[in-house]
C-alpha cells in the first residue's frame, strides 16, 4: 500500500488528511523587523467536513486562511491539500493554481454584472452552454433559481451572501474558505444562513475552513472548531469534545463567554 508522509508520520493513502498543515509558520515584515503571526500551527481536516478557526480579532485566523489560499507565504513548516505540496519554506503553489474557492464578509460581487454573470465568473475552459447549465445547478444549490437576471442591488443582503457561495463554488473548488462570511448581517438572518450554508456545502460534496469570533456560527457549521490565541491553535477538535473537555484555561474562559471576542 503507497503511502503518504506527513508531520513526520507515515500514513497509508486511504485514511491521510485531506487538508494538512503541519508546523506552519507565518511572518510580516514590519519597520522593526521580522515578526511571527502565526507558530508552529497545525491541524488535519478530513475530505467534506467545515472546519472552523474561532477566535478574537487580531489572532491570527484571517491569516490561516491566506496562507491556505496562497495569499500569505509560509516560513516553515508544510501545508499539503489531497495529499499536493502547497506551501513550505522552498515551495509555493500561486493561489490561482490552487483551485481554492473563496467567500468574503462583503460578498464582493460584481455591481454591473447580472447575478448570471457574477456566478459564472470563474468558470473557464467551458463552452458557453456549459457555463449556463452550471450557473443555473448553482444557484438551485443555494435556492435562488430565479434571481439569474438580477443584479446585486435587487437583492437583499442574505440572497446576495447566498449568490456569493454560489460564486465561490462555481468552479468547483478543492476547498471552500470562508472569512467571517455573515458579519454583515442581522442577527436573525446571520444564525438562518449559517445553518443553511452548511447544508449546502454538504450537499454539493465540498470541504470548507470557516474563520469567526461567533461561537453560535462556528457550532451551527463545524465539524471541526479550533480555538485560537495569539497566532496558535489552543485547541482544535470536535464541537461536543471542545465544550465537554476544553483542552486550557484560556479555551474554557472563551467559550464560556468570560473573555469577550473583540470585533474591531
Amino acid at each position: 500500500m503507497p503511502v503518504y508522509q506527513s508531520s513526520g508520520v507515515a500514513q497509508d493513502l486511504s485514511s491521510r488528511p485531506y487538508l494538512d498543515l503541519a508546523g506552519v509558520r507565518v511572518a510580516y515584515d514590519t519597520p522593526r523587523g521580522r515578526v511571527n503571526v502565526i507558530h508552529d500551527f497545525s491541524l488535519t481536516l478530513d475530505r467534506g467536513q467545515v472546519g472552523c478557526l474561532l477566535g478574537s480579532s487580531g489572532c491570527g485566523k484571517s491569516t490561516v486562511l491566506r496562507s491556505i489560499a496562497g495569499f500569505e507565504p509560509v516560513l516553515a513548516g508544510a501545508l499539503s491539500l489531497d495529499g499536493r505540496l502547497l506551501s513550505s519554506a522552498k515551495v509555493h503553489v500561486a493561489p490561482e493554481d490552487r483551485r481554492i474557492g473563496m467567500m468574503f464578509q462583503d460578498y464582493a460581487l460584481f455591481p454591473h454584472l447580472t447575478v448570471a454573470e457574477n456566478v459564472g465568473f470563474g468558470v473557464r475552459g467551458v463552452s458557453k452552454q456549459a457555463r449556463l447549465l452550471r450557473v443555473q445547478q448553482m444557484l438551485e444549490a443555494v435556492r435562488l433559481p430565479d434571481v439569474a437576471s438580477r443584479y446585486p442591488h435587487e437583492l437583499s443582503g442574505g440572497q446576495q451572501q447566498r449568490v456569493a457561495l454560489a460564486r465561490a463554488l462555481a468552479p468547483a473548488p478543492e476547498i471552500l474558505l470562508l472569512d467571517e462570511p455573515f458579519s454583515n448581517l442581522d442577527v436573525n438572518t446571520r444564525e438562518r444562513l449559517a445553518s443553511e450554508v452548511r447544508e449546502i456545502i454538504k450537499a454539493t460534496d465540498h470541504t470548507a475552513i470557516i474563520v469567526t469570533h461567533n461561537q453560535d456560527e462556528a457550532f451551527a457549521m463545524a465539524d471541526r472548531i479550533g480555538v485560537m490565541r495569539d497566532g496558535r491553535l489552543e485547541q482544535w477538535s470536535y464541537p461536543a469534545t471542545l465544550r465537554s473537555a476544553p483542552a486550557s484555561d484560556y479555551v474554557q474562559q472563551f467559550l464560556s463567554g468570560e473573555l469577550e471576542p473583540l470585533l474591531v
